[in-house]
């Protein structure tokens, strides 16, 4: 029987105040723009069986054998071209986002640390919960940088930090926020990037929105994904005042020949720009950061695929970022999944006065 190795834990002491993080989760980025780095990542990004659904022994004779001989220079250039002097754009934006909602959080007034963690790549969900349980917090808020829910993407990171958990005897009291595709914050954020777009640019002929495929074969075996994308469109077309016609729903970042959600992203471009659409804005609502396959899938491959196929012009509209209503989007987001739990200091001293009561209540019955 399988027994876990638990690491050491420091002598229990009662009475120890509650502390509260919140741990936010994204994708993960190589550690440099190189083949080996990216080499290092595609092996533990591709080895995750929540990514692909292959059997095994197959599979890791596949990645091993031919994907990681082949696709990280591929890959690295492709990271090259969008990598800045500060480093990883997702790495980048990510870190913006936790210091933006730790500011957010300390404005409010409230005792909450806010933390980033990557799925795949440094730093690991498991550094990240060491480091906050040697610090002492005793409450952790997952918050996955996925709006939609995807077996592929949010139950990863839930199997990371439960992985973490089989080695640990004392475990925070955890709490996961599986999705927000159709939370009101998020979608404000959203609308409110389109419209700022437009009032810069003008608004183009249509607005296509495109999220990350997945192999279809998820959709049929219960993943809510699909559904949840489309959700989030249908929300974010009403709150621009969009009818059908208007904006297009597309999935990208295809990988290997099964049958991925469709339509395609790049696929429907050239068709658009053939049919005699002179211009396109686009954005991605299934990702909270600009990344690689913002940048530089949307952002140069699709553009010019759309420009060659004829159309005039293209405008990707950026990710939410670290923008000002999508931090106080994922503050509203925090605060609901926490609820119950102190705080500030108010908080805290009307639980222990709440508890003192119960207790001398009981002890006179």
């Amino acid at each position: 029987m399988f027994k876990p190795a638990f690491t050491p834990e420091p002598p229990f002491a009662h009475g120890q105040a509650a502390q509260t993080a919140v741990l936010l989760c994204n994708l993960g980025t190589p550690d440099a723009p190189t083949a080996s780095a990216v080499r290092r990542y595609l092996a533990e990004f591709l080895g995750d069986h929540r990514v692909v659904e292959i059997p095994r022994l197959l599979w890791m004779a596949i990645l091993h054998g031919i994907i990681l001989r082949v696709r990280p220079a591929k890959s690295a250039a492709k990271y090259a071209s969008i990598w800045t002097e500060e480093g990883s754009p997702l790495k980048i934006w990510t870190t913006k986002q936790a210091q933006a909602l730790q500011a957010m959080f300390n404005a409010h007034g409230e005792s909450v640390t806010v933390r980033y963690a990557m799925r795949y790549g440094n730093p690991s969900i498991a550094s990240q919960l060491d480091a906050l349980k040697a610090e002492g917090f005793t409450r952790v808020l997952i918050l996955p940088a996925y709006p939609q829910y995807s077996g592929t993407t949010t139950a990863s990171v839930f199997d990371a930090v439960y992985q973490w958990g089989l080695r640990s005897r004392v475990l925070p009291e955890f709490r996961f926020i599986n999705h927000y595709h159709d939370h009101p914050a998020y979608i404000e954020a959203l609308a409110k990037r389109v419209r700022a777009h437009w009032a810069a640019k003008g608004q183009a002929d249509l607005l296509v929105m495109s999220f990350h495929g997945v192999p279809e074969r998820t959709l049929h075996l219960g993943d809510p994904y699909h559904c949840e994308c489309y959700k989030t469109a249908r929300l974010l077309g009403e709150a621009l005042g969009l009818t059908k016609s208007q904006y297009k729903v597309t999935f990208q970042s295809r990988f290997g020949k099964a049958k991925w959600l469709e339509p395609y992203t790049e696929p429907t471009l050239i068709a658009l720009a053939q049919q005699g659409v002179k211009r396109v804005d686009l954005i991605c609502p299934g990702f909270t950061s600009d990344c690689l396959e913002t940048l530089e899938e949307i952002s140069q491959e699709a553009q010019e695929a759309y420009l060659h196929a004829g159309g005039e012009t293209f405008h990707y509209i950026p990710c939410l970022n670290d923008s000002q209503t999508w931090v106080q989007g994922m503050h509203a987001l925090s605060k609901e999944h926490m609820g119950g739990w102190s705080l500030t200091p108010s908080d805290t001293a009307a639980l222990v006065a709440s508890r003192e009561a119960a207790l001398a209540l009981g002890a006179k019955n």
